[in-house]
C-alpha cells in the first residue's frame, strides 16, 4: 500500500467547523491579525494547517485568556519572537480538531490507495 499525500488545503467552512467559529469571525480575525493569511485561489480562501493551527491559537488567546485584540496581537508578537508560534498553535489545538482532521485524511488515503497487485 502506498501512502498518499495529506490534505494540503482546506476550505473557509471546514476551517469554521473545525475551529467551531463562523466563517465571518475567520474573515474578521484576517483582518485584525497578520499572522492569519490564508492562500486565496481566485476568491476563495484556502487555509492550511499551519493556519488552522494559528486561529485556534487566536481563539485561544481571545476566548480562554481574555485578551483584548490589542492584547492578543501582542502577544502574537512576542511569540514570534520566539520563535514560538507554532509551538503555541499545535499545543492549542483541540484534540477533538486534531482527531477529526486525523479521521478525514485516513479516510481519504484508503480511499485514494491503489490495492496491492
Amino acid at each position: 500500500m502506498r501512502p498518499i499525500a495529506q490534505k494540503t488545503y482546506y476550505s473557509i467552512g471546514e476551517v469554521s467547523d473545525l475551529a467551531g467559529l463562523k466563517t465571518h469571525v475567520l474573515r474578521y480575525w484576517e483582518s485584525q491579525f497578520d499572522v492569519i493569511s490564508p492562500t486565496k485561489r481566485g476568491a476563495k480562501r484556502v487555509y492550511r494547517m499551519r493556519d488552522i493551527e494559528t486561529i485556534l491559537l487566536v481563539k485561544h488567546l481571545l476566548y480562554e485568556r481574555k485578551f483584548t485584540l490589542e492584547g492578543a496581537r501582542r502577544e502574537l508578537q512576542e511569540l514570534r519572537k520566539g520563535g514560538k508560534v507554532a509551538v503555541e498553535g499545535r499545543e492549542r489545538a483541540d484534540p477533538a480538531v486534531v482527531a477529526s482532521i486525523r479521521k478525514e485524511l485516513e479516510e481519504l488515503r484508503d480511499t485514494l490507495t491503489l490495492p496491492d497487485g
